[in-house]
């Protein structure tokens, strides 16, 4: 399995490489990336839930394009840090990616994200349409930020 702590993803990156961030939801994945640096993450776009094989190639197809030599995937974390199904969910992935793909995966902690890109967004007067657009890829970035914060200060 290719899945790793996150403090050892760092070592798995040639230079110039990217991370992609994950926000796996029942419906939807939110999809963020990291510049080449590893210092800024930006959302990119969401993917509509499908099978498992249709959305394994969409994140493999963004791998080859960008560039991607890691990614990390949130982990919905129960407030208690306990996992529920929604972290199992997440597991799961990563494990059958890890089956189709040798591009290392680490998890980070992404209790209240939605959370946080929700309130940003609403301070920043979007409407409830534009905030369904937007959240799942702004909440991508949210937790690729924390983990690139996290990776830098680990040097």
């Amino acid at each position: 399995m290719t899945v790793v702590p996150l403090d050892d993803l760092r070592a798995q990156l040639e230079p110039g490489q990217r991370i992609l961030g994950l926000d796996l939801g029942e419906k939807t994945i939110g999809l963020a990336l990291s510049d080449t640096s590893l210092s800024i993450a930006t959302p990119l776009k969401t993917l509509k839930r499908g099978k498992f094989k249709v959305d394994a190639a969409a994140v493999a197809s963004l791998i080859r394009e960008f560039g991607v030599g890691a990614l990390i995937a949130g982990l919905p974390l129960n407030m208690d840090g306990s996992e529920g199904p929604s972290a199992q969910s997440a597991r799961a992935f990563a494990r059958n990616f890890s089956g189709i793909s040798a591009v290392p995966i680490a998890f980070m902690d992404e209790r209240l994200s939605t959370a946080a890109v929700t309130r940003t967004l609403i301070d920043a007067d979007a409407s409830r349409r534009r905030r369904k657009e937007l959240v799942d890829k702004m909440a991508a970035a949210y937790i690729l930020q924390a983990a690139l914060d996290r990776l830098k200060r680990r040097l």
